[in-house]
Formats: structure tokens, C-alpha cells, sequence
């Protein structure tokens, strides 16, 4: 089966420094490497809702260069610093950014997560022939 990446521009720097692909299109899915709160620039915010909505803009720009949107998720797995202390506000973002019927997903407490100061990083599998 042949692997092909999806690597916006934003992320092209992040990428060769990390040696990692931001998302791989295998057969009709693709699979999108965590992504955590940090702005475009790598600026981690201290804000949760900052964070939490950065997470999701860094998820669509990837689904954004596969031409696709944030409703052709079809699994998403968030692991959380803090998870209780933050869960209704990241669920309420959820809810903002999905539609029905919302992707399967799985919500994980965390003890650490690589980047510092991070509390949520987001990973995801997409249906690549996904047509609304």
C-alpha cells in the first residue's frame, strides 16, 4: 500500500526538525500525528481555550491541504493534562467545531505530554474520500 504525506506549508519547518509527518494518506484514510495547542508560530499559550483552539485550527489547516474539513474525522483520540478540570470547556469547543454524526472518540487523562505546557494533544484518523 503506498503512503503519501500531507504536509501543509505551517508545518514543513516542524516536520524536518521532528522528523515526522503531520498526516499519511493510506488507502481511504488518513492518519494525523498529535497536534497540540501551540499557535502557528510554536507559541504554547497559557490559556486552555487558546490552546484548545489552536489544537483544532492546526488539525483543519491539515485537512484544509487535503481538501477536506473537520467533519470527515471519523476517530479522534484527545489525551489531557487536567482532564477534569478542563473537560467541559474542550467538549464545548468540540461541540462548536463538529457536526453530526460526530466522529468516535476517546477522552485520556495524560501524565505528560512531549511538548511543554501542553494540555491536550489531539490525534486523528480521516476518511479520505469523504464527500459531506
Amino acid at each position: 500500500m503506498v503512503k503519501r504525506v500531507v504536509i501543509p506549508q505551517e508545518f514543513q519547518e516542524a516536520a524536518e526538525k521532528l522528523n515526522m509527518s503531520p498526516a499519511i494518506f493510506s488507502g481511504n484514510h488518513i492518519f494525523l500525528s498529535g497536534m497540540t495547542g501551540a499557535d502557528m508560530s510554536g507559541n504554547m499559550p497559557e490559556d486552555p481555550e487558546a490552546q484548545f483552539r489552536n489544537t483544532f485550527k492546526k488539525i483543519a489547516c491539515i485537512l484544509n491541504e487535503a481538501n477536506l474539513d473537520l467533519d470527515a474525522i471519523v476517530e479522534m483520540t484527545s489525551y489531557h493534562i487536567g482532564l477534569r478540570e478542563h473537560f467541559e470547556l474542550f467538549d464545548s469547543i468540540r461541540l462548536e467545531l463538529f457536526s453530526k454524526p460526530y466522529p468516535a472518540w476517546t477522552a485520556i487523562e495524560a501524565a505528560a505530554l512531549r511538548r511543554e505546557g501542553a494540555l491536550v494533544e489531539v490525534r486523528a484518523v480521516v476518511s479520505a474520500n469523504y464527500g459531506g
